[in-house]
């Protein structure tokens, strides 16, 4: 009978979208493997190719043919950071995982730094660019309207919520279904999960090859996920909450036409045509009120019952 062998875990999984970015996966290879090599802890490094249209993934697969601790995802039409990320963090299987983009801006020697603050009893660890090295009108001046915009709604108060590099404890990310812009948002979604949260100064420097992937047509996208964000960190364990208040303010507004036809047939100041309307009016607001709290009820099963799907087609390199 065959034996199904469980893979030994690692220390560190280092996770990294990439999305042509050909002239940089060299680069930052060397300086990843500068760095973890001579770090006590196993590792492992997983490139995800975002569907590229340059030559990033041929760029990465020779790389892993020589370096057995970097594995490769490869998407098959560009997903999005997000779903790159989620990818990540399903095949990781380092106890803990860092996250950092493929551009050459978040530095690897902030590693070992980031890895002491995690062993102080942290879940999560979040870079924090003191010296930023972009332009000031079109990346800093949004970056702090959105930074302030995320912490007021998460109420994670981080310096720099769109920094690219962190750190996680496995068994949090986990547990996160990624989606749109919310790789954003991961400290706030590790706080519903109970994690703890610090900061710390990291190295930042200009991109020096390619082009950013970053513009103000983001900005709408990542408003629209802070809304759903803030519903799900309201809402998450209790949406019969949400939608039963939807469904006390129809059966309010019930009541109250309820009272209006009741008056009307005591006094007997409308015809037939407009008691016709109040009852349907009447019906229509019963009827909303019970369609929203059975909603509340449904997706209170899902919630409880629900399992993390996938959202991306891609294929394991091996």
């Amino acid at each position: 009978m065959a034996q199904n062998h469980v893979k030994p875990k690692l220390d560190i999984s280092v996770v990294i979208p990439l999305y042509n970015e050909e002239d940089n996966v060299d680069l930052l290879h060397k300086a990843l493997d500068d760095v973890l090599s001579k770090m006590p802890e196993k590792y492992e490094i997983i490139f995800i190719d975002d569907g590229s249209s340059d030559n990033t993934f041929a760029k990465m697969r020779m790389l892993a043919q020589k370096d057995p601790n970097l594995k490769l995802i490869k998407f098959r039409n560009n997903c999005g950071q997000s779903a790159a990320t989620d990818a990540g963090f399903e095949m990781a299987r380092g106890k803990t995982i860092i996250v950092m983009d493929g551009d050459l801006q978040n530095d690897p020697r902030d590693i070992p730094k980031i890895m002491a603050k995690m062993d102080e009893g942290y879940e999560v660890v979040s870079g924090w660019r003191k010296d930023r090295k972009d332009k000031l009108l079109l990346r800093k001046v949004p970056s702090k309207i959105a930074n302030r915009l995320i912490c007021s709604v998460t109420k994670v108060q981080l310096h720099d919520t769109g920094c690219a590099l962190k750190a996680y404890k496995t068994e949090v990310v986990k547990k996160i279904n990624l989606y749109g812009e919310m790789h954003r948002f991961l400290p706030a979604l590790a706080r519903v999960e109970g994690a703890r949260i610090a900061e710390v100064p990291v190295r930042h420097h200009s991109r020096k090859f390619g082009q950013s992937k970053y513009g103000i047509s983001r900005t709408f996208r990542v408003l629209m996920d802070l809304m759903s964000l803030n519903l799900f960190i309201k809402y998450l364990q209790k949406p019969i909450q949400f939608f039963g208040k939807i469904s006390l303010f129809f059966l309010l507004c019930a009541l109250i036409a309820t009272g209006g036809l009741i008056q009307g047939l005591l006094r007997n100041v409308y015809g037939i045509e407009q008691m016709n309307i109040l009852a349907t009016i009447v019906f229509l607001f019963i009827t909303s009120s019970m369609l929203f709290m059975f909603l509340g009820l449904i997706t209170s099963l899902i919630y409880r019952t629900g399992s993390k799907k996938s959202i991306y087609l891609s294929e394991l390199v091996k």
